[in-house]
C-alpha cells in the first residue's frame, strides 16, 4: 500500500512538474519572439548601412566595414556588455516587487554608460593614427576614422538607449520595443538613401543617419516609458540614489562587459589572423562569411537568452528558486530546439549557401566546407546564450568562464591548427568552435551545480537589504 502511495506521488509530481514546465515554456516564448523580431530589426540598421555605401566605391566600402568592426568592439559591445548588469538589478527588483528602484537602477545605468562615452570617443577620434600601426592603409584609416566621429552622437544615443531596452526588457514589455525598432528601420532606410545619395555626403552621410536612428530611438521609447500608464509603477526619475548606485551597478557591469566583449573580440581576432593565412583574401572573405552567418543567428540566440534572463532574475526576485531552476530548462529546451531546426537548415542549404553571399565559385565551395562547422558553432551559442543567464548575477562567472575558454584554449588551439598543422581558415574555426564547446560545457556545469535556493536568497537580500540600509539613512 505504501509502496502504491509513493508511486502516485511520484505520477503527481511528475504531472506538476510538466504543467509548470509547459507553462513556462509559454511565457518564455511570449517573452523570446518579440526579442528575437526586436534584436533582428537593430541589427539590419547597421546591415542598411553598409549596404548604401557599398554602392559607392570599394574605398568606402572597406571603410566603413573597418569603421563599423572596430566601433562595435570598443564601443558599442562596450555599452552592451555594460547595460547586461541592468538585467539582474531591474529582473530581481521586478520579481520582489520593488517596482520604484526599476527607475532608479535604469537612471543608474544611463549615467554609468555616459561616462564611459569620452575614453570611447578619444579613440575613435585618433583612429586614423592608431589603425596604421597595425597594419592598415592610411587613406582607408582616414575614412574609418571620419566615419566613426560622425557615430559618436550614436555612442551617447546607446548609452541610454541600451538601459531603456533592458528596463522595458525586466517586465517582459517587449511590444514598444518591437514597433520602435520597426518604424526606425523604415526612418533609417530613407533617412540613409537621403543623406548618401540625394544630399551627396558620400560615406558619413551613413553614420549620420545611424546616428540620427539611435536618437529618435531614445526619443521614442523614452517618451513611452516616461509617459505610458504601463510603466507607471516603474516610472524612471533622476533621484540622489541613482548617482549613489553607480558603484554597485558597475560591480554587475563590468563583468557583465568583459564577459560579452571576451567572446566578440575573439571572433574579431579571428578575422585579423586570417589576414596571415595565404591567399589572405579568400580566407578572410570566407572566415566573414561564416561571423556574419554566427551573427545574424545570434539575433535569435539572443532573444531566447534574454527570455531566460527575464524569467529568471523575475523568479529569483520574487523568492522562488524552483520556478527559477525550471525557468533555465525551459530555456535550454527551447534554444537545443531552436539550435537543431537553424543547424540542420543550414546543413542542408551548405552548397547553395555562400552563393548568397558571393558570385565566386571559390569561395562558394569554401563556405560549404565550413558550413558544417559553423553548424557547430550555432549549437554552442544557442547554448551559451541561455547558460549565462545573467539574470541570476554571476556574470563574473561569466567572465572567467569566456577568458579560459577562448584565450586560454580557443584562440591557441586556433593558432595551432590555422598555421602549424595548416589546416588555415577551417582551423582558425575549428579553434572557435573547440572554445565555445568549452564555454558551454563549463557554464553548463556551473548552472548545474547552482543553488538556486541560496541565489535566490541572495537576490531578495541585495534588493530588501539595500532598501533598509538606504531607508535608515534616510537616502529615500
Amino acid at each position: 500500500m505504501q509502496q502504491k502511495l509513493e508511486m502516485g506521488q511520484m505520477v503527481d509530481e511528475k504531472k506538476k512538474w510538466t504543467i509548470t514546465f509547459a507553462r513556462e515554456l509559454k511565457k518564455e516564448g511570449i517573452i523570446a519572439a518579440p526579442m528575437v523580431a526586436v534584436t533582428a530589426l537593430q541589427y539590419l540598421l547597421q546591415l542598411v548601412s553598409m549596404i548604401m555605401v557599398g554602392h559607392l566605391d570599394q574605398l568606402s566600402l572597406s571603410s566603413v566595414a573597418i569603421a563599423i568592426s572596430l566601433t562595435n568592439v570598443t564601443g558599442f559591445s562596450l555599452l552592451s556588455g555594460l547595460a547586461g548588469g541592468l538585467e539582474t538589478l531591474c529582473g530581481q527588483a521586478f520579481g520582489a516587487e520593488q517596482y520604484q528602484k526599476l527607475g532608479t537602477y535604469t537612471c543608474t545605468a544611463m549615467i554609468s554608460l555616459l561616462l564611459v562615452c569620452p575614453p570611447v570617443c578619444l579613440l575613435w577620434i585618433f583612429m586614423d593614427k592608431l589603425l596604421p600601426l597595425v597594419g592598415q592603409d592610411p587613406l582607408i584609416s582616414l575614412q574609418a576614422c571620419k566615419y566613426s566621429m560622425w557615430l559618436i552622437p550614436a555612442l551617447f544615443g546607446a548609452s541610454i538607449l541600451k538601459p531603456l531596452t533592458r528596463y522595458s526588457q525586466s517586465q517582459s514589455l517587449i511590444f514598444p520595443m518591437l514597433v520602435c525598432s520597426f518604424a526606425i528601420l523604415l526612418f533609417h532606410i530613407s533617412a540613409s538613401w537621403a543623406l548618401v545619395y540625394k544630399l551627396e555626403f558620400g560615406s558619413k552621410g551613413s553614420a549620420i543617419a545611424f546616428s540620427l536612428s539611435t536618437w529618435l530611438y531614445v526619443v521614442m521609447l523614452g517618451s513611452y516609458a516616461m509617459y505610458s500608464s504601463v510603466f507607471e509603477k516603474t516610472r524612471i526619475r533622476i533621484s540622489k540614489d541613482s548617482i549613489l548606485h553607480v558603484g554597485e551597478f558597475f560591480c554587475l557591469a563590468i563583468p557583465s562587459a568583459v564577459m560579452v566583449c571576451l567572446k566578440w573580440w575573439s571572433c574579431e581576432l579571428l578575422i585579423l589572423l586570417s589576414g596571415l593565412l595565404p591567399n589572405p583574401k579568400l580566407e578572410t572573405s570566407v572566415l566573414s562569411i561564416c561571423l556574419t552567418i554566427s551573427t545574424l543567428h545570434f539575433t535569435l540566440s539572443y532573444g531566447f537568452g534574454a527570455a531566460a534572463s527575464t524569467r529568471v532574475s523575475n523568479e529569483l526576485g520574487a523568492g522562488n528558486p524552483q520556478a527559477a531552476r525550471v525557468a533555465v530548462q525551459a530555456a535550454v529546451f527551447l534554444s537545443v530546439t531552436e539550435a537543431l531546426i537553424v543547424s540542420t537548415t543550414l546543413f542542408c542549404c551548405r552548397y547553395v549557401l555562400g552563393s548568397a553571399f558571393s558570385s565566386e565559385t571559390q569561395v562558394a565551395d569554401y563556405v560549404a566546407v565550413m558550413t558544417p562547422l559553423i553548424c557547430l558553432s550555432v549549437f554552442m551559442d544557442s547554448l551559451q546564450a541561455v547558460l549565462s543567464a545573467r539574470g541570476s548575477g554571476w556574470q563574473h562567472l561569466g567572465a572567467y568562464v569566456n577568458l579560459g575558454a577562448f584565450y586560454l584554449v580557443g584562440l591557441p588551439v586556433a593558432m595551432v591548427l590555422g598555421f602549424p598543422v595548416h589546416l588555415r581558415g577551417k582551423g582558425l574555426w575549428i579553434g572557435i568552435v573547440v572554445g565555445s564547446a568549452v564555454q558551454s560545457t563549463l557554464l553548463g556545469c556551473i548552472t548545474c551545480f547552482t543553488n538556486w535556493t541560496k541565489q535566490a536568497k541572495l537576490a531578495r537580500d541585495r534588493i530588501f537589504a539595500e532598501r533598509s540600509s538606504s531607508t535608515g539613512g534616510g537616502a529615500m
